[in-house]
C-alpha cells in the first residue's frame, strides 16, 4: 500500500512538472499571437495611411500630367515662333517644362514606390493573419491537453484493465473535443477569415472603382467582421478552459463564463446564484465543479433546447451544493445510453472528488442536475475554512 502510495505521489509529481511546462508553453505561444496581433493593427494602419497617400499622389499626379501637357504646348508655341519670343521667354518655356517633367518623373517613381510597399504590406498581413490563426489553434490544442492533464488523477486506475479503460476514454474525448473544435473553428473562425480575405481583394477593387469614400466604408463593414472572428476564436478558447478559473476562482469564473454563454445563446436566460462564502478551493476541485456545471449547461442548450437554466452554488463549511435545472424537452432516464460520454465523465468527476451526483428528467418536464461534494481532498483531509 506504501509503494502504491509513493508510485501515486510520483506521478502525481510528474504531472504538476507536465501541467507547468506546458503552462510555460502556453504562455509564450499566447505572447506571440498578442504580439502579432498588435503587429497586425499597425500593419494595418501603416498600410491605410499608404493607400491615402497614393489617393494623394494619383489626384497631384492628374495635375501634373495637365500641366506639363500645357507646358508642351507652351514649348511647340515658341519652338515654330521662335523669332516672336524673346530668350528669356523661350529659357522659361524650356525650364518650365523640364522641372513639371521633372516632377511628373518623381511622382510616378513615389507611386511606384508605394505601390511596391503597399502590396509588400498585404502579403504580411495575410502572414501575420495565418500566424494567429496557427497561434489560436496551437492554445486551444494545448488547452485541451492541459483539462485532461489537470484532471483529477488521485485515485489512480488498480489493475491494467482499469488503467487501460481509463487511457481508452482519454483518448475518446480528446477525438470528441477535436470534433468539437474542428466544427466550431470551421463553422465560425474559418468561415469568417475566408470572407476576411475575400473582402479584402473586395476592398481594393471597391477602392480602384469607386473611389476612397465607398471603400472607407467597406473598410468599416471589413473591421466588424475581423473584430467578429476575433470574438468567436476568444470564446472558443474561453470556452475550452477560462484563464480566470486560476487568478480570481470557481465563483467569479462560472459568474462570468455563465453571462458570456448567454450573450452568445441570445435566445436563452441563464440565472446564476452563488450562497455562502466565495472562498477559494483547490484546482481540482474548481476544476472539476467549473467541467460539471460546464457540461450540464451545455447538455441543455445544445439537446435539450433550454431557453431557460437555472444554477444555484451553495458553498458550506463541509460541502459544495450545485444545482442546474433547465426548461428544456428533457429525455427519459431508462432509455438514456449508459456509455454516454458526457454522464461518465461527470459521474467520474464526482466520484474523484468523493461526491454524488444525481439526475432527474422527464420528457417535456425539463431535466434537474443535483451535485454534492464534501469538502475533503482525496486524501480524506479536512479544508480549512
Amino acid at each position: 500500500m506504501k509503494i502504491n502510495q509513493m508510485n501515486m505521489k510520483s506521478l502525481d509529481e510528474i504531472r504538476q512538472e507536465m501541467i507547468e511546462t506546458v503552462t510555460c508553453s502556453k504562455s509564450d505561444i499566447f505572447q506571440i499571437c498578442e504580439q502579432s496581433r498588435h503587429d497586425y493593427e499597425e500593419m494595418k494602419n501603416e498600410l491605410s495611411n499608404i493607400k491615402q497617400s497614393m489617393v494623394l499622389l494619383n489626384e497631384e499626379g492628374d495635375q501634373l500630367e495637365e500641366q506639363v501637357q500645357q507646358a508642351r504646348i507652351r514649348l511647340s508655341e515658341v519652338s515654330v515662333n521662335f523669332k516672336s519670343y524673346t530668350e528669356a521667354e523661350v529659357r522659361e518655356a524650356y525650364e518650365i517644362a523640364h522641372e513639371l517633367q521633372m516632377d511628373l518623373s518623381l511622382n510616378s517613381q513615389f507611386k511606384k514606390q508605394l505601390l511596391e510597399k503597399r502590396n509588400d504590406l498585404e502579403r504580411r498581413l495575410i502572414g501575420l493573419d495565418e500566424t494567429i490563426h496557427r497561434a489560436d489553434q496551437l492554445i486551444s490544442q494545448i488547452s485541451v491537453v492541459m483539462n485532461y492533464m489537470d484532471s483529477e488523477m488521485g485515485e489512480m486506475i488498480e489493475d491494467a484493465k482499469a488503467k487501460q479503460d481509463f487511457g481508452l476514454k482519454i483518448i475518446e474525448a480528446q477525438e470528441e473535443e477535436r470534433k468539437r473544435l474542428s466544427r466550431e473553428i470551421h463553422d465560425g473562425p474559418a468561415q469568417m477569415l475566408a470572407n476576411v480575405i475575400m473582402r479584402s481583394d473586395l476592398f481594393e477593387r471597391v477602392f480602384r472603382e469607386q473611389g476612397p469614400d465607398e471603400a472607407f466604408s467597406e473598410m468599416q463593414s471589413f473591421k466588424k467582421m475581423v473584430r467578429s472572428a476575433l470574438y468567436e476564436v476568444r470564446r472558443i478558447i474561453y470556452d475550452l478552459r477560462p484563464m480566470a478559473l486560476d487568478d480570481l476562482g470557481l465563483v467569479p469564473t462560472l459568474r462570468k463564463y455563465l453571462q458570456t454563454i448567454e450573450e452568445y445563446h441570445k435566445h436563452s436566460k441563464i440565472t446564476f446564484i452563488s450562497i455562502g462564502e466565495e472562498k477559494r478551493l483547490p484546482a481540482k476541485y474548481e476544476v472539476a465543479l467549473f467541467r460539471m456545471i460546464q457540461e450540464s449547461v451545455q447538455n441543455a442548450l445544445k439537446h435539450a433546447n433550454a431557453c431557460e437554466i437555472k444554477v444555484n452554488l451553495e458553498m458550506t463549511t463541509t460541502s459544495i451544493n450545485v444545482t442546474i435545472k433547465d426548461n428544456g424537452v428533457g429525455f427519459d432516464i431508462a432509455q438514456k445510453k449508459k456509455d454516454s460520454f458526457g454522464i461518465i465523465g461527470m459521474r467520474e468527476r464526482v466520484h474523484l472528488l468523493d461526491g454524488e451526483i444525481s439526475i432527474a428528467s422527464k420528457i417535456g418536464n425539463g431535466t434537474t442536475v443535483s451535485i454534492i461534494v464534501p469538502l475533503i481532498n482525496l486524501y480524506g483531509e479536512k479544508l480549512s475554512k
